[in-house]
């Protein structure tokens, strides 16, 4: 109740101090008005100077203006303090944990103060939202930390007593299981840095083709044996971008759709459009949802786990392409494909064409 009574004793103190000013303003405005009245105008002065009748006027008056005075002052006061009691208590409840508190907005507040409240309102609103989303967060966090976590501590405690034979294949197991954890851990750091503004990113000229024809030749083996053939059309183009991000990004599109569409083509495409370059990621299909496709770069999200052929990932695949577009100062754009596929663009602004001549 502390600041409360000081905030409602400092109004009602400045607004007696009001009333008295005014009360001391209309007595000696009176007299003043008076006395240049005989000044002025000699000859209507009475013989006796001020008579008790002008005194008498003059003091009713005054006791007519202080209570006028002392009601407007305490109305006027009752319209700031409300709103304002209701806006402290409700900070120090928020200050105490509760994200729930809300300022309350009285019938006759003043519009200042009215916006002020709803201001007050937006941010505390902010506040329980981002409280909501770190917890959903963390909870995801941990259950997907707990399943990889969980194997390697049976498997192991298996090989303790003797259940499991430590032989080459249950370690390349083990190994799988703490990669999975890597990349989670590590994906976790992209998205977590990128929303705080603190991705770390060396921004350099590249030529894009030649990054996406060394990518391409590092995954056509693993792809040709999963079923699918990558297929590139690329303009030579040059932007400002960080080369080990980029290719981080790109593998996590080409691996999403390894791991969801059908089995046949990955067409990669680079081109210029208007004041931008396009790096895109198409598949064969079947594409996503229209239930799914609006969240689908939130964290965590996954595509259809029956359509799934590797169980490995962790649902921030697409999390960390925005990410590190966005850091970019790009974006990530979802459309369906020509073809009926999924078609995931990676935009990036200001391109110009290469000076160089491209040598595939």
């Amino acid at each position: 109740m502390g600041p409360r009574t000081g905030l409602s004793r400092q109004i009602l103190v400045a607004m007696s101090a009001i009333t008295v000013v005014a009360g001391l303003l209309v007595f000696f405005g009176t007299y003043l008005a008076y006395m240049a009245i005989m000044i002025l105008h000699p000859a209507q002065q009475p013989e006796d100077g001020l008579t008790s009748i002008d005194l008498a006027i003059v003091c009713v008056l005054i006791i007519v203006a202080l209570p006028i005075a002392a009601l407007v002052s305490v109305r006027l006061s009752r319209r700031i303090l409300e709103p304002l009691e209701s806006l402290a208590l409700s900070a120090r409840r928020i200050a105490a944990g509760d994200l729930t508190a809300r300022a309350l907005v009285g019938e006759r507040t003043l519009g200042e103060t009215a916006a002020l409240i709803d201001d007050f309102n937006t941010m505390a609103q902010r506040l329980q939202d981002m409280a909501a989303d770190m917890a959903l967060w963390n909870a995801t966090i941990a259950h997907e930390l707990r399943t990889p976590l969980t194997i390697l501590k049976g498997r192991l405690q298996g090989m303790i007593d003797g259940v499991f034979a430590p032989d080459e294949a249950a370690l390349r197991a083990l190994v799988l299981q703490v990669d999975g954890l890597a990349r989670l851990v590590e994906d976790l750091r992209t998205v977590t840095l990128a929303d705080s503004g603190h991705l770390d990113l060396r921004i350099a000229p590249i030529r894009l083709a030649r990054e996406i024809e060394q990518m391409a030749e590092l995954m056509a083996h693993d792809l040709c044996a999963s079923g699918f053939h990558l297929e590139l059309d690329l303009a030579d183009l040059v932007v400002g971008a960080d080369a080990t991000r980029i290719r981080q990004a790109l593998l996590a599109l080409v691996t999403n759709a390894r791991r969801y569409a059908i089995r046949g083509v990955i067409t990669i495409t680079l081109a210029s459009r208007d004041e931008t370059v396009v790096l895109g990621v198409a598949d064969e299909g079947p594409g996503l949802s229209p239930r799914m496709a609006p969240g689908i770069f939130d964290p965590f999200v996954r595509g259809d786990p029956a359509r799934a052929r590797d169980p490995g990932g962790n649902g921030l695949g697409l999390s960390v392409v925005r990410a590190i577009m966005e850091a970019h100062g790009g974006r990530l754009h979802y459309r369906s494909a020509p073809g009926g596929g999924a078609l995931f663009e990676m935009i990036f602004v200001k391109a110009r064409r290469s000076p160089m001549s491209h040598d595939g």
